[in-house]
């Protein structure tokens, strides 16, 4: 048997399903990687808010998935919109990579010693608002590309430093070019950073057998209470909404923000349950959030 894994065509993409599809081969099960450029991809020049947020890195490679060109895809956690088209599911969630923010400053300058006026790089309004809070000095500039492109941008001098996924970067192997980690209090994560998402057909029991070892049980409930909060939000990344949630023994645990463009507002959250009772969490955060400020600020920027 074929498999047939779909993935973007940026090299982290190729990376992470180069690694599934390594996993899956030690298995005896023969693979192919199929490279789908997605409206992500295309579209360099415009902010993703701009542009519809989540979705445009994945709805090309459900597409191929739904029309039976590809068996199963894999895709960055955080790109995965809050609904899931009818006739796919998430099938497995491996081990999740370092969650948190990395600083990569041109000079090896940690975050809280970048003068006064340098230029920060990133394409994320999740990031832009938090640390704006933190170093309302800084100028924050829009930053989009593959991981080359960025790299290259701040070697040029075109921007003093950037702000990335840290499990990017280390799959990649660059933790070296790493400055600094970014901590949760000063820039809580996006929801599923750090974890992939190895998505398939709902009705392909086959393929749904050959993924299930990949599968993590700690960092799948994690996500689970993650993604209950992004839809109970209904955010995009047209709003800053981060979340983390960390599992520990029977309990978890969430810490969730919503906050306006440039951080002069922020709404926080923080809750422990059973780790069983991972999606009655994410809601209940989520419901915490909403009844404290963030439905407003959610009007707000979807006006």
């Amino acid at each position: 048997m074929m498999v047939r894994i779909g993935t973007r065509a940026s090299v982290l993409a190729v990376t992470q399903t180069e690694w599934v599809a390594q996993k899956i081969s030690e298995r005896r099960v023969k693979v192919e990687i199929i490279k789908i450029k997605t409206q992500g991809d295309k579209i360099l020049d415009v902010p993703l808010a701009k542009i519809g947020g989540k979705g445009l890195f994945v709805k090309e490679i459900e597409d191929a998935l739904l029309e039976g060109k590809i068996d199963l895809a894999v895709h960055s956690m955080k790109d995965m919109p809050a609904i899931i088209p009818d006739g796919l599911t998430i099938g497995a969630i491996p081990k999740r990579e370092d969650p948190r923010d990395a600083l990569i400053s041109r000079n090896g300058i940690s975050w809280a010693n970048l003068p006064s006026g340098s230029r920060i790089g990133t394409s994320s309004l999740r990031r832009q608002s938090q640390l704006k809070r933190s170093r309302p000095d800084l100028i924050f500039l829009p930053l989009r590309g593959n991981l080359n492109t960025r790299m290259k941008k701040l070697s040029e001098g075109a921007i003093d430093a950037i702000i990335l996924a840290a499990a990017g970067l280390h799959r990649m192997g660059w933790r070296d070019r790493i400055t600094e980690y970014i901590p949760m209090h000063v820039s809580l994560p996006a929801i599923g950073q750090g974890a992939l998402a190895i998505e398939c057909r709902t009705a392909d029991q086959k393929i749904r057998g050959i993924i299930a070892f990949l599968n993590d049980p700690d960092t799948s409930c994690e996500i689970k209470a993650e993604r209950a909060l992004l839809a109970r939000l209904e955010g995009g990344c047209q709003v800053p909404i981060a979340a983390f949630a960390k599992k520990a023994n029977d309990t978890l645990s969430i810490e969730a923000l919503v906050s306006n463009l440039d951080g002069t507002e922020i709404i926080r959250e923080k809750k422990t349950a059973l780790a069983s009772e991972a999606v009655i969490l994410g809601t209940n955060v989520a419901e915490l959030l909403l009844g404290h400020g963030a439905e407003r600020i959610l009007k707000e920027l979807s006006n």
